[in-house]
């Protein structure tokens, strides 16, 4: 694939989310989208470089474009991660300074490198020259009692002076002490001024903003108003029709819109695939709960895949069950 490749999807991406998006989540999304950009859960580079799990970097050819997101602080280490990752065929590898999750911290990675920049910055430098797919960041505004006006540019000038051309920030701070991880995606206030203005300080930098976003509507505006991209997170997770059926079209200006129905049709021989080598159907369809979120027969769609689909012995006909729930009230559903 084309090194300008992510960066051309990153215009809309889903977030790397832990426990969320796997490669069967991806897989899933890729059949809403063909061309956003789909980002692996964070995969610690020290259970690449010292545990040997390459396994966390098991793909599908049809996820691409898709990018791998790191967790480290040592730029060595990180450079081996990214190697292994580019040799895998990942189309960007992404530095995590965001998540605020106490196990990460013990790390020394995500959020609380907000506060060590010189740090992520000879980080970026060192995968940048071990790998030639581009390498970004993901950042917050801030941490704890930093002021952002004063640590975000500080920190972007040092991680563009590194080499990095693409950043995602979250624009909200986080709290390393005294909110939880769930609570760090709600509570500190969202500052989308901020992160428009970076774009006004970093004209050459891509700027994706990330948080809060729910609607393709949201998205557009914030496209509209000058950033390179937006990420969604949970949105695009717990109602992905919503968010990734119309975005080629709307977002990308290329491709026509796909419906829930067509990504069922279209995950069932990958579901067969996955149970005949001996992996279990829920491990799957866990993903696919939200795709008819909002319509006639949706909870029915849920129950039966919840209640099912970790039997054994399920495949892809208690899909195909499950679906007749929601096509009985849509007799054409099967061309839409």
């Amino acid at each position: 694939m084309p090194k300008n490749a992510a960066t051309k999807a990153a215009r809309l991406s889903t977030a790397p989310m832990m426990d969320w998006t796997d490669r069967h989540c991806r897989y899933l999304h890729r059949q809403l989208s063909t061309h956003a950009l789909l980002y692996t859960e964070m995969v610690t580079a020290p259970a690449l470089v010292r545990g040997g799990a390459l396994h966390l970097l098991d793909h599908d050819p049809a996820e691409h474009p898709v990018a791998l997101q790191l967790g480290g602080s040592d730029p060595a280490e990180l450079a081996q991660a990214a190697r292994l990752g580019a040799v895998a065929g990942y189309d960007e590898i992404n530095l995590n300074c965001g998540c605020p999750s106490d196990r990460v911290q013990s790390g020394t990675f995500g959020a609380i490198l907000m506060r060590h920049p010189a740090t992520v910055a000879a980080c970026v430098a060192e995968m940048q020259a071990a790998v030639d797919v581009p390498v970004t960041v993901k950042c917050r505004i801030g941490v704890d009692d930093q002021d952002p006006e004063e640590v975000l540019p500080e920190f972007l000038s040092r991680i563009v002076a590194a080499g990095c051309e693409r950043v995602t920030i979250h624009a909200r701070k986080a709290w390393l002490k005294g909110l939880s991880p769930k609570e760090n995606r709600d509570i500190p206030p969202l500052d989308y001024d901020l992160v428009q203005r970076m774009k006004g300080l970093f004209p050459n930098l891509h700027i994706s903003i990330n948080g809060g976003v729910t609607s393709l509507e949201q998205a557009e505006a914030l496209l509209d108003s000058g950033l390179d991209g937006v990420m969604i997170g949970r949105t695009a997770y717990h109602q992905p029709t919503d968010i990734l059926a119309q975005a080629d079209r709307r977002i990308f200006g290329a491709g026509e819109d796909r419906s829930a129905e067509t990504a069922v049709f279209a995950m069932l021989p990958y579901i067969e695939a996955h149970v005949s080598a001996g992996g279990r159907l829920h491990q799957v369809t866990r993903h696919m709960l939200g795709l008819f979120a909002g319509r006639p027969g949706a909870r029915a769609w849920r129950r039966v895949i919840s209640e099912g689909a970790t039997k054994d012995g399920a495949g892809p006909e208690l899909v195909e069950a499950a679906l007749a729930h929601v096509t009985a009230l849509v007799p054409d559903a099967k061309a839409v």
